[in-house]
């Protein structure tokens, strides 16, 4: 097994609960499992995963655990997220590879996936400025927009996300990102204010530990609720208990990797809650995994795979570009990442 550090700088600040982020750091891993190489990577997000230096101290112990035990004690024994997720995307694209299937395929799809919908995601603007960002990603073919929301007052996001539906028409579908900025009281008047604008839902309206308040939100029935932020703070077999969303939001790198992710998305289908699969704003590997969970989940939702924008550049070429408001899902063996082709 390699490791080999990586720094990619981004076109614009990520915010966070933890401040702005200027770059993402993380590890590029080799696996060689089934006389096959497997790729994976861990980019560590605060607030989200373990920190870059403890997915290091993880990464490291891997090999050693699988020396002495196997491949699957080592991912067993792994509780850092990140580093979890790149040892299980190398492994996964290594078997893969020795089985001669496209990723998705080995995660449980028995259809041939091409392309998966996304999203485009539009931020915090004045009102006419954001509609015309919304209209701009309807005319590059998206057929789902998500508005982020929650750093102004609810009147003038409603303001905002009304310029945006009559921008867009009625048959785009339209959701509401609030990263969790409300407390109970505006997000409940955010709600009803948003309740006429028909979007397909309103992702974490509150701080991710709040999911009883979540679950009292979703109760009222005035806007579909999504939680994402929510599953760093609690499992997702909690979230789902609680009757708290109609959508969950499952990155990949932060719930530990795509086995994971798969298992999350089959979860929530069983309680009646709809998988919707996004990035961390990872490096090629990472988003990549994260196209072939999408991919592997039957009539899945626009997901928020379209961030490959966000990077000045990546490690190598991008196997999954997107067109049309659609992401390409790759058909070659394993993964479809060659980190060492340009």
């Amino acid at each position: 097994m390699s490791i080999e550090p990586f720094t990619l700088q981004l076109t614009r600040p990520l915010e966070t609960a933890r401040g702005p982020i200027h770059q993402r750091d993380g590890f590029l891993v080799r696996i060689e499992y089934a006389e096959e190489t497997g790729v994976g990577e861990a980019t560590p997000l605060p607030g989200w995963t373990e920190s870059l230096s403890d997915c290091r101290d993880a990464l490291e112990r891997a090999p050693e655990l699988a020396r002495e035990e196997d491949w699957g004690v080592a991912l067993g024994e792994t509780n850092a997220p990140a580093a979890r997720h790149a040892l299980a995307v190398a492994l996964a694209d290594a078997k893969a590879r020795a089985r001669g299937v496209p990723l998705y395929r080995s995660l449980g799809s028995d259809e041939l996936v091409h392309r998966v919908p996304v999203n485009a995601t539009v931020g915090d603007a004045d009102p006419a400025e954001t509609a015309e960002r919304a209209a701009e990603a309807v005319a590059d073919g998206f057929g789902c927009v998500k508005v982020k929301v929650g750093a102004r007052s609810v009147t003038a996001d409603a303001d905002r996300l009304q310029a945006v539906r009559e921008a867009v028409g009625p048959d785009v579908t339209l959701r509401a990102d609030a990263n969790g900025a409300w407390d109970r009281a505006e997000a409940e008047r955010a709600l009803d204010s948003f309740a006429s604008f028909g979007l397909q839902y309103v992702e974490q309206p509150l701080p991710a530990s709040e999911v009883p308040a979540h679950a009292a939100l979703r109760s009222a029935g005035t806007v579909p609720i999504a939680l994402d932020e929510s599953l760093s703070a609690r499992s997702v077999t909690d979230v789902l208990a609680t009757d708290a969303a109609d959508y969950l939001v499952l990155k990949p790198m932060a719930l530990g990797g795509p086995d994971r992710a798969r298992q999350a998305a089959r979860q929530a289908r069983q309680a009646g809650v709809t998988p919707v699969v996004s990035t961390t704003i990872d490096g090629v590997v990472a988003r990549t995994a994260a196209v072939h969970v999408a991919a592997a989940i039957p009539d899945v939702p626009a997901c928020g795979l379209a961030t490959a924008a966000w990077l000045e550049s990546d490690m190598c070429r991008d196997p999954a570009p997107v067109a049309a408001g659609e992401i390409e899902v790759p058909q070659t063996d394993g993964l479809g990442v060659s980190p060492d082709e340009q």
